[in-house]
C-alpha cells in the first residue's frame, strides 16, 4: 500500500493495479491569494487516475475508486468530462529584464526590482498571466546581505526550495556565502555541514531531518549544473544521495518502530541552523495564523517546518538545566489561573 499526496499524478513509474481518492477536494488559492477548499480539477483527477494499470506488467488493466461511498459518483462525473484548455501561458521577469531595471535603480533590492517589474509591466490578459513571485522574493530577501553580481543572484532565488523548512533554508545561504567569497563548494565542505556519512534513522524525527538532507542535496545538484564550477563534485553527491535515499526506505520500512521510538524521545540527528533568517519568518508566520489545530507544541512546530531536530534537542538540554539549577516557573492552580511560582527540584 502507498500512501501519497496528489504529485503521484505527476509520471512516476510506479506499477499500481488501483487508485483510491480518499478525498475529492483539496486547498487552492484563489486569485486574491486566499485559500479555499475546492474539488480537484479535471486534468487532475484524470493524471491521478492515470497511474492506475501499467502497459507490460502484471497490473495491465486498472482500477479507480474512492475512499468514501459518497464520493464516487463525483470522481465519475469528473472522469468522463474532458480538462479545461489552457488559455493562458505564465510569464517571468528574465534576468536580462531585471538587470536593465538595476541599470537604472543601481541601489535597490532584487525583491523590489521584481515588484517594481511586475507593477510596471502590461500583459495581454487573454494570452497570458504574471507567475507568482513570492518564493523568488522570500529567497532574494534571504541573501540580500550577501555580496554576489545581479545575474548570480538571480539565479539563485529561482532554485527550487521549500521554504517552509528551514535547514534546506539554512544551507541556501550558506552556499551563497561560499560562491560570493569564489570559494568551491566541494564535497568535503558539504560533508561537515550535512553529517555524512548517515546513520539509520531511530526516530521520526531523524527520517525527517535525513529528508532535508536530501532536499539540500538536490538543491547542490540544481546549482551544480549553473554553476559548475564553484559546484564541483556533482558526480559524488549524486553518488551520496543515493546512498541516502536507501537509508531513507529502510526506515520508512522501519516505520513503526520510529513511532513508537518517537514516544520517548527527540532526534539524534544533527543539523546546523545558525543562520535563521527562513526560521524567524516562518516563526511570525506561524503566530499570526489563527485556528491552529490541536495536539502537542513540538508536534505542531515540527510540522510546520518551525522547529528542527537539533533546535528540539538543545530546547529540552536547557530546559533539563534549568530544572537542575532551580529555576522558578509560573504554575496553574486547580482552577486553571495562574499560580505562583514554584521551584524545579
Amino acid at each position: 500500500v502507498l500512501v501519497a499526496t496528489d504529485a503521484i499524478g505527476m509520471g512516476l513509474n510506479l506499477h499500481i493495479r488501483r487508485v483510491i481518492f480518499y478525498s475529492m477536494i483539496k486547498p487552492t488559492v484563489n486569485e486574491k491569494g486566499e485559500k479555499e477548499m475546492d474539488k480537484i480539477s479535471v486534468s487532475s483527477a484524470l493524471q491521478i487516475a492515470g497511474r492506475a494499470g501499467r502497459y507490460g506488467t502484471q497490473w495491465e488493466k486498472g482500477y479507480v475508486t474512492t475512499f468514501k461511498a459518497e464520493d464516487l459518483p463525483l470522481l465519475k462525473t469528473i472522469l468522463s468530462q474532458s480538462p479545461e484548455p489552457i488559455t493562458q501561458a505564465g510569464l517571468h521577469p528574465t534576468a536580462d529584464q531585471i538587470e536593465l531595471y538595476a541599470y537604472h535603480l543601481p541601489r535597490a533590492a532584487l525583491s523590489n526590482l521584481m515588484d517594481i517589474f511586475v507593477s510596471l509591466c502590461t500583459v495581454d490578459d487573454s494570452l497570458y498571466f504574471m507567475c507568482k513571485i513570492d518564493d523568488f522574493k522570500f529567497l532574494a530577501d534571504m541573501i540580500q546581505h550577501v555580496p554576489l553580481p545581479l545575474r548570480a543572484r538571480y539565479v539563485f532565488c529561482c532554485a527550487p526550495i521549500n521554504n517552509k523548512i528551514p535547514f534546506p533554508c539554512t544551507m541556501f545561504l550558506k552556499f551563497a556565502r561560499q560562491y560570493s567569497k569564489n570559494e568551491p563548494i566541494t564535497f568535503s565542505w558539504l560533508c561537515q555541514q550535512i553529517g555524512w556519512p548517515f546513520q539509520p534513522p531511530q526516530k521520526i524525527l531523524d527520517l525527517v531531518h535525513l529528508e532535508a538532507v536530501f532536499d539540500v542535496l538536490d538543491l547542490y545538484l540544481w546549482l551544480s549544473y549553473r554553476f559548475m564550477d564553484l559546484f564541483p563534485d556533482t558526480n559524488i553527491v549524486r553518488d551520496v544521495q543515493k546512498e541516502l535515499d536507501a537509508i531513507i526506505q529502510e526506515g520508512i520500512v522501519q516505520l513503526t518502530k520510529l513511532l513508537k521510538n518517537s514516544e520517548t524521545g527527540t532526534s539524534s540527528a544533527t543539523a546546523s541552523d545558525e543562520d535563521d533568517f527562513a526560521l524567524n519568518t516562518q516563526r511570525n508566520k506561524y503566530y499570526r495564523e489563527p485556528n491552529r489545530g490541536r495536539g502537542k507544541l513540538t508536534e505542531r512546530l515540527l510540522s510546520q517546518g518551525l522547529l528542527t531536530p537539533s533546535m528540539l534537542q538543545e530546547l529540552q538540554k536547557e530546559w533539563t538545566q534549568q530544572s537542575r539549577h532551580g529555576q522558578h516557573i509560573s504554575g496553574m492552580n486547580k482552577n486553571g489561573k495562574p499560580g505562583g511560582g514554584r521551584k524545579i527540584k
